[in-house]
C-alpha cells in the first residue's frame, strides 16, 4: 500500500511542477515551485522502485495520470482546449497502462507459483 501511496504523490508532485511552470511564465518566483515538485516525483518515484514496484508499470502509471492529471486540470485552470479527441486519446493512454498494468501482475503470479 505504501508504494501506491508514493507513487500518488509523485504523480500530484510532477501535476504541480507541470502546472506551476506555466504560472512561473508571468510569475519567475514559480520557478522554485517547478523545481522542487519535479525533484520531489523523481525522489518519490525512486523510493517506489525501491518497494519493488516494476518500472515498467511505475513509469507507465507516473506518466499516463500525469499527462491526464495535466491535460484535464490545464483546462480547468487556464481554459485549455480539451476536446473529445484528446479525451479518447487519454482514455487510451489510460487504458494501454492499465493493460501492462494487469499483465505484470499475471507475469507475477506464474512466477510465484512456479509454472515460470
Amino acid at each position: 500500500m505504501t508504494k501506491w501511496l508514493l507513487l500518488g504523490c509523485a504523480i500530484a508532485s510532477e501535476v504541480t511542477a507541470t502546472l506551476s511552470l506555466k504560472a512561473a511564465l508571468d510569475r519567475p518566483v514559480l520557478y522554485a515551485v517547478v523545481a522542487v515538485g519535479y525533484l520531489a516525483s523523481f525522489v518519490l518515484l525512486a523510493a517506489v522502485l525501491r518497494r519493488g514496484m516494476g518500472l515498467g508499470v511505475a513509469y507507465g502509471i507516473w506518466a499516463a495520470l500525469g499527462v491526464a492529471s495535466t491535460a484535464v486540470l490545464s483546462a480547468a485552470i487556464y481554459g485549455e482546449p480539451l476536446t473529445a479527441v484528446m479525451g479518447v486519446g487519454l482514455a487510451m493512454i489510460i487504458g494501454g497502462v492499465l493493460m501492462v498494468e494487469i499483465g505484470a501482475e499475471g507475469a507475477r503470479a506464474r512466477i510465484e507459483s512456479g509454472a515460470i
